[in-house]
């Protein structure tokens, strides 16, 4: 990160009585108020006030953790069950890079969508009429993402054969793999 954009984040203080200090604003935050920076987009860093400690993931998986105890979960068990299953793993680091894309793309696809949607008025949808514009358009929308999903899957599918091929004739000589029988009748 350049340090211009570093300097023009916003800095958030955690202290060990679990409060957060806005330094831009000189106040006291709440998980609510770091989740509404969110919302807008802006820049923030969340640091221990005693050992400078980056704290930022934790405080925005303090955030998530929140949004899945109340309203509609937006993680099954099973999702939650196999992201876990990944740490550790030798594929981590990919799992971890295909979700991000994968999310950066859905955000892209979302922003367009919202930039060309208006009303009669010429001005934005409000967050009602998006939820109904989605009840009606969800079959459409539900489609698309199957399609999309189908899509990533080949291509992740195709990723890990174009890496075993290349582990094959890479350590091919050293260490033999063991071809399986085929079943010729």
């Amino acid at each position: 990160m350049s340090s211009a954009k570093k300097s023009a984040e916003r800095l958030i203080k955690k202290y060990p009585n679990r409060r957060l200090y806005d330094t831009q604003t000189s106040s006291y935050i709440t998980l609510t108020d770091v989740k509404q920076l969110v919302l807008d987009n802006e820049d923030f860093t969340v640091v221990d006030a005693k050992t400078n400690e980056d704290l930022t993931r934790s405080i925005l998986l303090q955030i998530i953790l929140e949004e899945e105890a109340s309203g509609v979960p937006m993680f099954s068990t099973d999702v939650l069950a196999q992201i876990i299953r990944y740490y550790g793993h030798a594929m981590q680091g990919m799992m971890g890079s295909y979700l991000e894309k994968n999310i950066q793309a859905f955000a892209e696809i979302q922003r367009k969508f919202t930039a060309g949607a208006a009303n009669f008025d010429g001005k934005p949808f409000s967050p009602e009429m998006w939820t109904q514009f989605m009840n009606v358009q969800a079959p459409i929308m539900q489609g698309m993402m199957n399609n999309y999903i189908d899509q990533s899957k080949s291509l992740f599918v195709q990723m890990q054969e174009q890496m075993q091929n290349q582990s094959k004739s890479l350590f091919g000589a050293a260490f033999p793999f063991a071809v399986p029988p085929t079943d010729k009748k």
